[in-house]
């Protein structure tokens, strides 16, 4: 099976990955089954670099605060602010900390510097201004949409009150500490949603449209923090999900866009997380996605032998990634409907979420990395 496998395997390359779909989607995306390792990431921007350079796509979009991202786009497209600037404001999670994704802006600045603004690439986050520790205010998102629609700002200070009351930590685990579903909290909802709908009477910008998709979820989510009942964790997770499918959709019909983003957010399957000895589950946003799209959505999973920094060491050969460990090339790609749905590895470290061997039938390609 090993030998029927290599034979098979290509380089770890966009050409390869859009080899094995039947069309060109509109948005390609690629997950990885742990953050922060700069290995995955430099896989990442290599084949975004392919994928612009040689197949029209124009814009990359990661998990993070789509807000925060547009520090970065204009940076790129403009040259506005400082590249340090950009790493520390136009990311969230710390993400603007890893050396990879500094690699990333700065090709991309290059690249467009000498380009004319139709063959820039851009850049976007497609997740809300969520960390695990808490949501972010809302103001931001509603003062720049009342501001697009030339709309007086002075009510939002009355009814937001203090950032800190939306931003506190304590909320995410007890919901009595959340303003989320206070009087103030509701009219700002039915605001918003007022609103949004005067951008239908007028021709607008994209970025309107995103300013009112954030207010609109992080409202909803703060809804959410203050929901007491025990589907409360369940609902945060499925809002923030729902958030990056909204912001996905809009992507795409920008045109052609990579994404890359955890294997869990991308597969077509549920995904699910151990929470305080609950087990939660919801709809991920590929899921979502993949049911207004269809094939203009196609994913790549990415698959690790060994993490050996976080203890993940050499996998079992009885394993889907024990399996592939066998084969003598550093990163390759491979079509899933070659591989066996055999035992799934057992993880040593919360960080990293072997691949599912159950999920290969949803999964369009496989990038494999044999060691981080």
């Amino acid at each position: 099976m090993v030998t029927d496998i290599k034979d098979t395997a290509r380089p770890a390359e966009a050409r390869a990955i859009l080899d094995l779909l039947p069309t060109r989607p509109r948005l390609l995306a690629l997950g990885e089954p742990t953050h922060g390792e700069n290995t995955l990431l430099d896989l990442r921007n290599d084949v975004f670099r392919q994928l612009a350079e040689q197949e029209g796509y124009r814009t990359i979009a990661i998990e993070s605060d789509c807000l925060k991202a547009l520090l970065a786009d204009d940076y790129i497209t403009t040259g506005t602010g400082t590249l340090d600037d950009v790493m520390t404001h136009g990311f969230s999670h710390d993400w603007g900390t890893h050396r990879a994704n500094r690699d990333l802006v700065r090709w991309m600045r290059a690249h467009n510097e000498p380009r004319p603004a139709a063959e820039h690439v851009h850049f976007a986050g497609f997740d809300g201004p969520f960390e695990i520790t808490h949501a972010e205010s809302p103001r931001e998102a509603l003062t720049a949409l009342h501001t697009h629609l030339a709309l007086d700002t002075a009510h939002l200070d009355r009814l937001l009150g203090p950032d800190a009351r939306w931003t506190d930590q304590a909320a995410m685990l007890d919901p009595t500490r959340s303003p989320g579903r206070s009087p103030e909290a509701q009219q700002l909802r039915l605001l918003t949603d007022d609103v949004t709908a005067l951008l239908d009477h007028q021709p607008h910008s994209a970025r309107a449209d995103l300013y009112a998709r954030t207010a609109t979820a992080l409202l909803r989510y703060h809804h959410w923090m203050a929901d007491p009942t025990p589907t409360r964790m369940t609902r945060l997770c499925a809002q923030r999900d729902a958030t990056m499918a909204h912001n996905l959709l809009a992507l795409a019909d920008q045109g052609p866009t990579f994404v890359h983003a955890h294997n869990a957010h991308l597969q077509r399957e549920k995904s699910s997380m151990q929470m305080w000895q609950e087990r939660v589950e919801w709809w991920s946003a590929g899921a979502l996605v993949t049911a207004r799209l269809g094939k203009n959505y196609a994913f790549a999973a990415t698959a690790l032998g060994t993490l050996h920094h976080r203890g993940v060491d050499t996998p079992p050969p009885d394993t889907l990634e024990g399996l592939l460990y066998e084969i003598p090339y550093p990163q390759y790609v491979i079509d899933p409907a070659h591989l066996p749905n055999i035992r799934p590895r057992v993880s040593p470290w919360f960080g990293y979420a072997p691949l599912d061997p159950s999920h290969l039938p949803t999964i369009d390609a496989l990038v494999y990395v044999k060691d981080v």
